[in-house]
């Protein structure tokens, strides 16, 4: 997915910088940048590859080199980022949380209009550079960000440093979050409130959809009003958001609790011992389910901090399932003769969720039943990418529905509807293929109550395959 964070200052504004890019490091594993704009040097930027890498091990002993009162900092999970530009509009950096799919198209119509393409990435096209081409087909930043939304299929929430304060415009939908901090003398904006409290900053408020705002040290401007429509990504809640981050003023920590109890509590006809989180996203969960269905939470399963705070992103599959599952510990101790209920935030593909359960039972697990935090994922994402998954096959849900039918695009809305025969069908197949005594997924329902935004609100795709259709409009 990707986070950013930008802020402006009567002061040097390094150290904030530095600390809040780094309170996104969740958001992605792949690339970084900095870039500050100092009245006397310019602008000062720098990128990294974060995929051997921690965020501040990269830039720590280059922190002396940058200067100034306002500057960006992006983690990407896609291109090499903050693109610098020299245009009409002035000379101006970028970052953006963007997945274009029609990328190819928009860069052909771009190349026959003599503009050029010259960030490649793997060679791959800069999907942020191709952003700042398209900012600069208007006459001014509004107009240039507009013709974004209008072009590309997918989602794009951008920063923009300026000589003339930081540009903030969130995806025309709202479904990646932008929120605004402050505290005297600066602003901050950001894709985490959780990059605020240690820097003293606290939170303004939300950017809403396809709006448009200017920071300065000492005030914000809005350049165009929200649309009314909505559609932030459900995942952000599920699996993606820091505990103690909010988006639209709903805490993440808050509504995984809310999650977990109110399938703890409708879980009558299990008999287990005790429940336990996979760590980090299933933690909350957890927690919610043991108050809901009244059993002890213990940890069974532990992540090794020290040199596992995060999984990095091998190059291979072989390698990348074995650092899923090396980062966890099990806990014989606490799982032998137990009939244990383990909590998670999704299943992808399922081969991480397979290997843990078959070490769960060679430690001594004598029940092993999962509970997941979501619906059953059916439908890829063309919005977010909050999977490496390249095809809907990758899915261990579609993979199943091809063996069941011959086809897997066949039955869909059936098979992602919770208490159909298609759906039971799938989710007894998912638990037989992962060893599993029992599987079951929170209900699309219950997922929304728990979020307590309206349903239109939310983007809900890979769970039931709606989404509004590309429009800028303010129905």
């Amino acid at each position: 997915m990707g986070g950013f964070f930008g802020t402006i200052s009567k002061k040097d504004c390094v150290n904030d910088l530095f600390y809040g890019t780094d309170y996104n490091s969740h958001l992605g594993t792949k690339r970084a940048g900095l870039v500050t704009f100092d009245e006397e040097s310019g602008f000062h930027r720098s990128i990294h590859s974060l995929e051997r890498h921690y965020f501040r091990s990269r830039f720590e002993d280059e922190l002396d080199g940058f200067k100034g009162h306002q500057g960006l900092g992006v983690i990407s999970d896609t291109d090499p980022q903050p693109i610098i530009v020299n245009s009409h509009l002035g000379r101006y950096a970028v970052v953006t949380v963007a997945k274009i799919n029609n990328l190819r198209e928009i860069a052909d119509e771009l190349l026959k209009q003599r503009m050029h393409l010259s960030e490649m990435s793997a060679n791959n096209i800069n999907q942020t550079e191709l952003v700042a081409l398209l900012i600069n087909m208007g006459d001014t930043f509004v107009e240039g960000i507009n013709k974004v939304y209008q072009k590309i299929e997918g989602s794009c929430s951008m920063l923009i440093l300026t000589e003339d304060g930081i540009i903030a415009a969130r995806d025309f939908l709202g479904r990646t979050p932008i929120v605004i901090g402050k505290k005297e003398g600066a602003y901050a904006v950001s894709s985490e409130t959780t990059s605020f409290p240690n820097l003293d900053y606290v939170v303004e408020r939300d950017l809403g959809p396809g709006e448009i705002v200017r920071l300065r040290a000492d005030g914000l401007e809005v350049m165009q009003k929200p649309l009314s429509r909505c559609q932030i990504c459900s995942f952000l809640w599920v699996y993606y958001g820091f505990p103690a981050s909010d988006y639209e003023g709903i805490n993440t920590e808050y509504v995984r609790e809310k999650n977990g109890r109110l399938m703890g509590e409708k879980d009558t006809e299990l008999e287990a011992d005790l429940v336990c989180g996979i760590p980090d996203s299933g933690v909350g969960m957890a927690l919610g389910y043991s108050h809901g269905k009244q059993i002890p939470y213990k940890r069974a399963v532990l992540k090794y901090t020290p040199t596992w705070p995060r999984s990095f992103t091998p190059g291979n599959q072989v390698r990348r399932d074995l650092v899923a599952k090396m980062k966890l510990i099990p806990n014989p101790a606490v799982l032998k003769n137990q009939r244990i209920v383990f909590c998670d935030d999704s299943i992808v593909r399922g081969t991480q969720l397979r290997d843990n359960v078959r070490t769960f039972f060679e430690n001594g697990a004598k029940e092993v039943h999962v509970r997941i935090s979501c619906p059953p994922l059916v439908y890829g994402c063309p919005f977010i990418g909050f999977t490496s998954s390249k095809s809907d096959m990758e899915l261990i849900t579609r993979r199943i529905i091809k063996d069941f039918e011959g086809d897997d695009k066949k039955n869909l809305e059936q098979y992602a509807k919770t208490g159909t025969p298609e759906y039971k069908r799938m989710v007894n197949e998912i638990a037989r293929r992962l060893g599993l005594d029992s599987v079951k997924f929170a209900s699309l329902e219950d997922l929304i109550e728990s979020i307590g935004l309206p349903k239109e609100r939310v983007c809900t795709h890979c769970f039931d395959g709606t989404s509004y259709c590309h429009e800028h409009d303010n129905d």
